[in-house]
């Protein structure tokens, strides 16, 4: 079933408030790498105080088929991606409650495998007609990688999987260019890809494991977005 396109936009926002060690901030990258190779603008922010894990850490990604100049926080986000339950349920999040700012139509998803949300959650969000995706996508990263390390490559499908704009030969770009290239990247981003590495015996092994993880939660959110009628958020160029 095609998407509804009527209120596709030229660009959107998304919001990822995590814990650090989560590598937010290399999918927020990826996503960013991944879509550019598929002919649209991007870009990608991240921000955090403390470089430690279990601290609040949140990345931001723009995406649109015109140009962007805008690389501050994000405000009113047309996605929202949870990547730790604690961020709800503990406020560790630099923006509360998680879901402020969230636009007409937007989504958020949830990486949990318990329901979070207060009935009082509920009714806002479906008075914005927000769309909600609670799935433990940590458990996709351990059974396919054998490391909750690639729980971020599972967001990263989810969220590829719900927008439907870019395939999954993107995200193994954005994948290839992260990990085989040189980057000049923070102290705490720098020592988790030296953890996340050492995981694996070579980088292909790295890069194909998370493709795996990436692909499993595309199919899995793609068929969700059909069901739930998710209407295409982005405009496809």
């Amino acid at each position: 079933m095609a998407k509804d396109t009527s209120m596709a936009k030229d660009s959107i926002k998304v919001r990822m408030p995590a814990l650090g060690g989560q590598g937010a901030v290399t999918a927020a990258h990826i996503a960013a790498t991944a879509a550019d190779t598929e002919g649209y603008y991007a870009v990608s922010n991240p921000f955090f105080g403390a470089e430690k894990r279990m601290a609040p850490s949140e990345s931001y990604t723009r995406l649109g088929t015109v140009p962007i100049y805008d690389r501050g926080e994000v405000i009113y986000p047309d996605i929202v991606m949870i990547y730790h339950p604690q961020v709800i349920t503990m406020g560790k999040s630099y923006t509360m409650p998680f879901y402020a700012g969230i636009k007409e139509n937007g989504l958020v998803i949830i990486n949990s495998d318990i329901e979070l949300l207060t009935d009082k959650d509920r009714a806002f969000l479906d008075s914005k007609n927000v769309k909600v995706l609670t799935r433990d996508f940590t458990k996709f990263a351990i059974d396919m990688a054998g490391t909750e390390l690639a729980t971020n490559m599972a967001m990263l499908g989810a969220l590829f999987g719900a927008l439907g704009n870019f395939g999954k030969p993107a995200i193994e770009e954005g994948i290839k260019d992260r990990f085989l290239k040189k980057y000049v990247a923070s102290g705490g981003t720098a020592s988790l890809d030296s953890v996340i590495e050492k995981k694996f015996k070579k980088k292909r092994d790295l890069i194909e494991k998370n493709l795996q993880v990436a692909s499993a939660a595309f199919d899995l959110t793609e068929k969700w977005a059909e069901e739930v009628g998710l209407h295409q958020m982005l405009k496809t160029i």
